[in-house]
């Protein structure tokens, strides 16, 4: 845990310090620490609490709204079979956005002081301490930042009729994929795509962690080239 001029104290509040690491810090944030909790981010109660998410806090909140821009759509006048399947493409069109969002954004190689405190709140932490399945979904105040971003833009994107269910199967795209990320890390599968999915992720955290950055699914990372090779594979090759 220690970089070339500073160490770590896991005994103090983290944010403010892992920006401290410079040029170490991707090799401490990608070097796990199994405990089941991660130590305090911060030395405010009330931005601590921030941090901190049950899981299925998740869908208590965000399937509500989503079924009421899904609806809202309906009552504009969109036809119930076309709401189904631009709900289910909304939702489909989220899987891109994760792959997005953890290749690019959740994987940012990071130097600087900023840049690796801001690395370390959105997903260093995740990888620094997989285990915590308080901070493994994302806490609805960021996540409403986000929402409110894609509302924006799917405005610019689509028709006042067509913006609502879009949005709203994509806030069921994200509750999915939240619940499984989850489960990956916490639960014990017994179906065999889950199970695949399981190893499939753990494999990202603890093997290949430029690779395989799809959660819900594998998809993306066939279409753009970041499926890890299996360990046979690697052999042969």
């Amino acid at each position: 845990m220690a970089g070339k001029e500073f160490t770590v104290d896991l005994n103090k509040p983290l944010v403010f310090q892992v920006g401290h690491l410079g040029e170490t810090y991707q090799d401490w944030v990608h070097t796990p620490i199994m405990t089941e909790e991660s130590p305090r981010f911060f030395k405010s109660d009330f931005m601590e609490m921030l941090t901190r998410t049950v899981w299925w806090v998740v869908p208590i909140v965000w399937l509500p709204v989503a079924f009421y821009f899904i609806k809202m759509s309906y009552t504009m006048g969109l036809p119930l079979p076309i709401v189904a399947i631009l709900s289910v493409f909304g939702a489909f069109v989220w899987t891109f956005l994760e792959y997005c969002f953890h290749r690019f954004l959740f994987h940012l190689d990071t130097h600087s002081y900023w840049g690796n405190t801001f690395h370390y709140l959105i997903h260093g932490c995740h990888h620094k301490h997989p285990n915590d399945g308080l901070r493994l979904v994302i806490p609805p105040a960021e996540a409403a930042i986000l929402a409110v971003m894609f509302w924006n833009l799917y405005g610019i994107l689509f028709t006042l009729s067509i913006r609502p269910v879009m949005f709203g199967g994509g806030l069921i795209g994200y509750v999915i994929y939240d619940m499984i990320h989850y489960y990956v890390h916490h639960g014990q599968p017994t179906k065999q795509s889950i199970k695949t999915l399981k190893k499939y992720h753990l494999n990202h955290h603890f093997r290949i962690q430029n690779k395989g950055f799809g959660i819900t699914t594998t998809l993306w990372d066939k279409v753009f080239g970041t499926l890890p090779k299996t360990k046979a594979a690697e052999k042969s090759g």
